[in-house]
């Protein structure tokens, strides 16, 4: 964890918790690190998945599609010990994918008419108008798969995947924890979802370790 500061931009694959790294979240409550900007699909549950680090004060700001399942984001939020900037989901998985493929941004007609194009610049393009979404790129990706190789080859698990593909492209350095690790060569090369030229460090996973809120 020695690449995750105090002030640093963490992206994070994962719905709800699910495709949320438990073990690298740990590492990250056990660090100790505040002030984290935090930029994913949303904050998770109280005690699951990024919901955590959001619970305990370690964020103070989140770039997400929504917080509705974790009050306390909400709390936090509404009495200004934290910034958020909503983003619509399709939107927020474009800036993300943006800035992975080293786009600057993307245009978008969602949120035209809205809150949502407060303070942001308006493009014209053969005679529609669109608003200019800045795309995201973050310090650290932290990212959950199923497998991978000692390359840093990737395979993702059923509806786990999620962001996880374009949260890895777009950090500056990419953290995957991962349920099981083989050797370069053991892995079936169609289904490898994210090429390990993408991923820094691999983390052997401890297992999810809090309760499904459904459960």
């Amino acid at each position: 964890m020695v690449h995750i500061q105090d002030g640093c931009t963490i992206m994070f694959g994962g719905f709800g918790g699910i495709g949320n790294p438990p073990t690298v979240i740990n590492g990250i409550l056990e660090k100790g690190v505040n002030d984290l900007t935090l930029i994913g699909n949303d904050s998770g549950f109280p005690d699951i998945g990024i919901g955590r680090l959001v619970s305990q004060g370690r964020a103070n700001r989140l770039i997400v599609s929504h917080i509705g399942s974790n009050p306390v984001a909400g709390q936090l939020m509404m009495e200004g010990k934290m910034e958020v900037e909503f983003s619509p989901q399709g939107t927020l998985a474009e800036r993300i994918r943006a800035g992975g493929v080293g786009l600057a941004g993307i245009l978008t007609d969602i949120g035209l008419d809205s809150m949502v194009e407060e303070g942001k610049q308006k493009v014209t393009v053969n005679g529609r108008e669109y608003l200019l979404e800045s795309a995201l790129t973050a310090d650290i990706a932290i990212v959950y798969a199923k497998k991978a190789d000692t390359f840093g080859n990737l395979i993702y698990e059923t509806s786990a995947r999620n962001t996880n593909p374009l949260v890895a492209m777009a950090g500056r350095y990419t953290i995957a924890e991962v349920e099981e690790i083989v050797e370069i060569g053991e892995l079936d090369p169609e289904r490898i979802v994210t090429p390990g030229i993408y991923v820094d460090l691999v983390v052997q996973s401890s297992g999810v370790d809090w309760k499904w809120a459904w459960e």
